[in-house]
């Protein structure tokens, strides 16, 4: 990856700082500060994938992204891509606007400790999840396939599956993927359509080990979550982390979940 990053570097004409790496899931992605030909400064993130599996929703996300999202939306801006392939495996090299705000959460989606989150944030929160949900795509974030074969399993117990209501969603918001203390919301390559209110009710589930966090997200968009739609959004994203846990992710979140599950399902 270093060596791909490098190759990528040269042919964007861009100079890596000495800046820290900074490496995503698994270590699929890897990016750094540069310095620009023009010597301003940007941020170059390289994705890697088997070369046949190199295509498709993840890979042309965050290009859509920035030609539909509107401008209420905080994303760092794309100038520039660049793909090949070599070794058997594809990679995409891509050349953003630097951000200076820093991730909430480090490098774990799950928050831990409480934020300092002013007023402006949680305002500009609202404003692009509703700038993301007018979005009108044919991306798909979400399968109701997926909800129909894992809620009953992994919620353990007969819900209904079919989701009430579609919106487009970031799909993928958590703490490391919004910085502080100016709203931007990174890693637009999952987004598309999910049920209404999926990204509140994923911003919620991994606030869930800092109850005044997860307070703060129900009270500033209540209007999202304590619907219909809402609450089965929850039930849609429990559904999903929960399945993280069998493969040995968020597993300190399992407890916090399965409790928020038995406020959502009615008793037997």
């Amino acid at each position: 990856m270093r060596k791909m990053l490098t190759a990528a570097a040269m042919t964007l004409e861009v100079q890596p700082s000495n800046t820290r790496e900074v490496w995503g899931w698994r270590g699929r992605t890897l990016s750094r500060s540069v310095a620009t030909a023009t010597g301003g400064r940007g941020w170059l993130r390289l994705v890697s994938a088997p070369a046949d599996k190199a295509a498709g929703k993840l890979w042309d996300g965050p290009i859509e992204a920035e030609r539909a999202m509107p401008l209420a939306v905080p994303r760092p801006r794309l100038h520039q891509q660049h793909a090949w392939t070599e070794d058997g495996h594809g990679y995409l090299a891509e050349l953003y606007e630097e951000v200076t705000a820093v991730v909430v959460s480090g490098d774990d989606p799950v928050l831990r400790t409480e934020p300092a989150l002013n007023e402006a944030w949680w305002t500009d929160l609202v404003t692009a999840l509703d700038g993301i949900q007018q979005v009108s795509t044919s991306r798909v974030a979400v399968r109701q396939e997926y909800l129909d074969r894992a809620m009953p399993q992994f919620l353990g117990a007969p819900v209904r599956t079919m989701v009430p209501v579609w919106t487009t969603a970031h799909g993928d918001l958590h703490w490391t993927n919004l910085t502080g203390p100016t709203l931007t919301i990174l890693d637009w390559e999952g987004w598309g359509i999910a049920p209404a209110g999926y990204d509140a009710a994923l911003l919620h589930s991994y606030s869930l080990l800092v109850p005044a966090t997860a307070n703060e997200i129900r009270e500033r968009l209540g209007h999202i979550l304590d619907t219909p739609e809402g609450r089965f959004a929850e039930l849609a994203v429990i559904t999903e982390l929960l399945q993280t846990t069998t493969r040995g992710d968020n597993l300190d979140l399992e407890g916090p979940l399965r409790k928020r599950l038995a406020e959502l399902l009615p008793q037997p």
